[in-house]
């Protein structure tokens, strides 16, 4: 074992504060990472104060990890040591499962988060990114381009490939009329694929101000959604609607804004249920609701060759670790545009 540093929280009310633990010495097919970068994801806040109602303490946050390769195990043939290098939200599977073989590992009954989930190598628990370097398994450790800012990158391990997935799933594409709920950090990296893909992008807000950001982005129009009148010029005129909100709302606004065989897609987690949606808009347009994850590991290094190919990253604000405790706070009012990430050179003063 060896010794890092990292943030922690000890429990759910307490700030995070400096933490030393140990990470796994590397196995023959690990990859030990320096983390230069970490993004700051709404999830992290959740688990950090346990809304989600399965927190493990101590946790050390963090899944939107940049970095570059220090040592490889002795098996490993994809890597090598200086490669620029990310890590998402996922660092293990049983990879023989159905859902591995597909390249869908974040579906797999045993898949290992970043954090707050059992490592089966220490019988403890994971800690995330949060921190000075990560040991991860060869095959759940990304290629990243240096054409790209790294920190700009980071969020793409999430947030990007959370709105990649089903996009691409639902074949978004040239010609179609595609809606996004919510310009938060979710929502900003929708809206830039849905306009990479060549779909007409509507944005739907609570906010007016937001509207001259939405286009800067790549949204084609904006409708304040709170506005009835608005929202009914849409009236069954959607392919495809990406909902990003993780609050809890009446879906029915939406549902009633698709075509026939229309899909309202969430990836917002909420910590209490939608209300429930009127099957009437349901059936009788045969509209869809759905939900989607991340993507597997295949479909991440897509998306991270997609953005390399076409300059797509994240708007982040760069941060020192010591104003994590702040940023949360500040995000949970969106008070972002559109995603903090964490220097983690910033740890030196804290070993300092």
């Amino acid at each position: 074992m060896q010794k890092t540093i990292g943030y922690a929280a000890h429990d759910n009310k307490s700030p995070l504060e400096p933490f030393s633990f140990e990470r796994r010495e590397p196995l023959p097919t690990d990859i030990q990472i320096e983390i230069l970068f970490c993004g700051v994801c709404h999830s992290d806040v959740h688990q950090v104060r346990n809304e989600w109602g399965n927190a493990a303490f101590p946790m050390v946050p963090g899944h939107e990890i940049v970095g570059k390769v220090t040592r490889i195990g002795n098996a490993v043939t994809a890597f090598k040591i200086g490669d620029s290098v990310g890590v998402g939200c996922l660092v293990d599977s049983c990879k023989v499962c159905p859902d591995c073989n597909d390249h869908q590992e974040q579906f797999c009954n045993s898949a290992v988060f970043t954090y707050n989930s059992p490592d089966k190598h220490s019988g403890g628990t994971n800690y995330g990114g949060y921190s000075k370097q990560i040991v991860v398994d060869q095959d759940f450790v990304l290629h990243v381009s240096d054409k790209l800012d790294l920190a700009a990158v980071a969020p793409l391990l999430c947030a990007g490939i959370t709105t990649y997935s089903p996009l691409r799933h639902w074949n978004v594409g040239k010609g179609d009329k595609v809606g996004i709920v919510g310009l938060g950090g979710l929502g900003h990296m929708a809206i830039k694929f849905a306009h990479a893909f060549g779909a007409h992008v509507v944005l739907f807000t609570t906010s007016p101000g937001k509207t001259e950001d939405a286009k800067r982005l790549g949204a084609d129009e904006v409708v304040i959604s709170k506005n009835p009148e608005e929202m009914e010029k849409h009236l069954a005129s959607f392919d495809f609607i990406l909902n990003t909100v993780a609050a809890p709302h009446n879906l029915d606004a939406f549902t009633a804004l698709l075509k026939r065989d229309g899909t309202l897609c969430l990836v917002g987690l909420p910590d209490q249920p939608h209300p429930s949606p009127s099957i009437g808009n349901l059936i009788f347009k045969r509209r869809t609701i759905a939900g989607s994850l991340i993507g597997g590991l295949k479909e991440t290094q897509e998306m991270l060759d997609f953005c390399a190919e076409n300059a797509i990253t994240s708007d982040i604000e760069i941060i020192p670790i010591q104003q994590v405790n702040e940023a949360f706070d500040r995000m949970v009012k969106s008070d972002v545009k559109y995603r903090f990430v964490i220097d983690l050179a910033s740890l030196q003063q804290t070993e300092a």
